[in-house]
């Protein structure tokens, strides 16, 4: 008995002794605060982008020959149906005159057979002649006028060998480098095009969307040809990070999704009077997006676990852990709370990584 009774004693004097310890004071911490309310805020996304001229027309010969002479520099700007280059003339000069010498024998020829067809007729309304010599003359007849349809045939084409000579800008654009000089022989075939044309007027800058962030545009527009008329003007950031001083528009959406990327391409156009977009460059699209009463919070003043966000909410002095959803779209400094706050809840904004769900909160005076 008397054990038992000495050990409950020390029991409880150790227990009486810890209930009497003083426990350890926690540093006083002030936390920014700020109360949620509701704004028009504009968000902006980005996406790669490529720059192509409105026409990229690479130029080459339609006939064989050297070049005689190079009408134009790199750099330059040509009209429409401008010269560009000339090819040696003479061969199909004299091939043209052929030709028009051939298409001037056929047609005494097919004179030469009308005439004979004529007579044959009047000999067999005579009986002079049989009904076979009559076919025979209205077959030469026939063949005569073959032959000189085939003669015109070869004068057209020699008519357009000869202009093909001389090479002609299909648009007005920019002329490409030149990897010819006069004297090269060249065809048809020739591996490098003569130089390239490149309509610069406006240029067409190419992106890709991701599948999912496309069908939510075009659900929140109702099809694509209303998302093509009321979405925003964009904007190029161009690869020196500065902006391009026009605006844009979005002219083309495709239908169809990269079945290995799940993105699909659009293309917006720009105006470039000014020749300074070029083609082959690379920037950046930027597509500003209005929101109406959303309801903006600094990203300081959020955390992630799991790949969940939470902010914590003053209620009544204490911390309170609270799970927002937020837009995908943000500019690095703020998130755009879809879901999870109300107009007037006050949230911590600074310090949140030291708080803890339930801890008491000191606001900043």
């Amino acid at each position: 008995m008397k054990k038992y009774f000495l050990s409950t004693l020390i029991l409880c004097s150790t227990s009486f002794t810890a209930c009497h310890q003083t426990e350890p004071e926690q540093e006083e911490v002030n936390y920014s605060v700020m109360t949620v309310g509701k704004g028009e805020v504009t968000l902006t996304e980005s996406y790669s982008a490529s720059v192509q001229g409105r026409q990229d027309i690479e130029i080459y010969p339609q006939v064989s020959g050297t070049i005689q002479q190079v009408c134009v520099k790199e750099g330059q700007e040509v009209r429409r149906g401008e010269r560009l280059f000339i090819i040696d003339q003479v061969p199909y000069q004299a091939a043209l005159r052929t030709a028009i010498a051939n298409v001037h024998s056929a047609e005494a020829q097919v004179q030469t057979a009308r005439l004979t067809y004529e007579s044959k007729q009047a000999l067999h309304r005579e009986k002079v002649i049989s009904e076979y010599d009559l076919s025979t003359a209205r077959n030469a007849l026939l063949v005569a006028e073959a032959a000189l349809e085939q003669a015109k045939a070869q004068e057209v084409n020699a008519h357009n060998d000869l202009s093909y000579t001389e090479v002609k800008s299909p648009a007005n654009g920019v002329i490409g480098t030149i990897p010819y000089r006069v004297g090269t022989l060249v065809s048809s075939g020739s591996a490098q095009p003569l130089t390239s044309v490149s309509d610069n007027s406006e240029m067409y800058v190419y992106f890709s969307m991701s599948g999912q962030r496309l069908q939510s545009l075009i659900r929140c527009y109702g099809s694509i040809n209303r998302t093509l008329e009321e979405m925003p003007a964009v904007r190029l950031q161009l690869g020196d990070g500065t902006i391009y001083e026009k605006e844009g528009r979005i002219e083309s959406i495709s239908g169809v999704l990269d079945r290995q990327t799940g993105s699909g391409s659009l293309r917006a156009v720009f105006p470039n009077a000014e020749r300074v977009l070029l083609s082959g460059s690379t920037g950046n699209i930027l597509i500003p997006q209005t929101l109406q009463d959303a309801i903006p919070i600094p990203q300081e003043a959020t955390y992630e676990l799991q790949d969940k966000l939470f902010v914590y909410r003053v209620v009544n002095g204490k911390a309170v852990a609270t799970r927002i959803e937020v837009n995908p779209v943000h500019d690095g400094i703020r998130y755009t709370v879809t879901s999870g706050l109300d107009v007037g809840d006050v949230i911590v904004t600074t310090g949140v990584g030291l708080l803890n769900n339930g801890d008491a909160v000191t606001l900043k005076p």
